[in-house]
């Protein structure tokens, strides 16, 4: 395991992606950050204070839990504690982004994209995900990203949060079954 990213360089990076958000959508009066579960949901709350720091911008935070909705059902046997989607607003005609630790093949975001679509109709939907791995199964590209990596299996970029983890922000290089 090698670290390649340490806390503050994860701020900096969420505080550009908060800025092109911003800039994105400088036109609205609202925005909605919808997290994935897990991490997605953090960063989602870090973005929107961000973003409320730096503009006029009202932002509404929930979340999406897809584990049910994905295909790899041995996820619940290794998260057996569900985050729940909690989405207590109205997301109709909205502009949603939808807010991932790490985009791969871009099978989480159509799911939760499918998800997302059972309990609303946005008039928008974007993406910012932390990690962007490169590699997809599905036509799937991020509007925001924290950063791009181009590692081959067996190694692969993994993100670390407090919130969720425990200890400090970290990203990680990993090889083989470390992480």
């Amino acid at each position: 395991m090698k670290t390649i990213l340490y806390a503050s360089e994860i701020d900096e990076k969420l505080d550009r992606m908060a800025e092109e958000i911003i800039e994105k959508n400088s036109f609205l009066k609202e925005i909605i950050l919808l997290g994935i579960e897990r991490r997605g949901v953090p960063l989602a709350h870090r973005l929107a204070e961000k973003i409320r720091k730096a503009s006029a911008l009202e932002v509404r935070v929930g979340s999406l839990d897809i584990t049910l909705y994905g295909a790899d059902h041995r996820l619940i046997a290794k998260f057996p504690v569900l985050g729940g989607t909690n989405i207590p607003f109205p997301i109709d005609n909205g502009c949603v982004v939808l807010v991932d630790d790490i985009l791969y093949t871009g099978k989480t975001v159509i799911t939760a994209m499918q998800e997302l679509l059972q309990k609303g109709k946005p008039e928008e939907v974007q993406l910012a995900v932390f990690i962007d791995h490169g590699r997809r199964s599905f036509p799937v590209c991020a509007d925001y990203v924290g950063i791009k990596t181009e590692v081959q299996p067996p190694e692969r970029v993994v993100l670390r949060l407090a919130e969720v983890d425990g200890g400090a922000d970290t990203v990680m290089l990993v090889s083989g079954k470390e992480g």
